[in-house]
């Protein structure tokens, strides 16, 4: 996401993952980005599933030059007998 205004470029815009109130099982949350002014936040809908946070994984989350990056991959449920 590209941020090129901010007000306050010293201080990184953040994530966050809110309960989705039109999902009525849960199987949907929202990730919220917010950065302060002159900006407004954006939210998009994901599947509610855990995330895989290891860098070796691809987790990665970056703020560099006005633009934000984050990369994340979903856990991968295996089956074992």
């Amino acid at each position: 996401i590209f941020y090129p205004d901010l007000i306050d470029p010293s201080k990184p815009p953040t994530y966050k993952l809110e309960a989705d109130p039109t999902s009525p099982n849960g199987e949907t949350v929202l990730l919220r980005f917010s950065a302060g002014p002159p900006y407004e936040d954006i939210a998009f809908r994901i599947v509610n599933r855990d995330w895989e946070h290891s860098h070796k994984h691809g987790f990665k989350s970056q703020y560099s030059r006005g633009i934000l990056h984050l990369w994340f991959f979903f856990k991968k449920l295996r089956y074992r007998r």
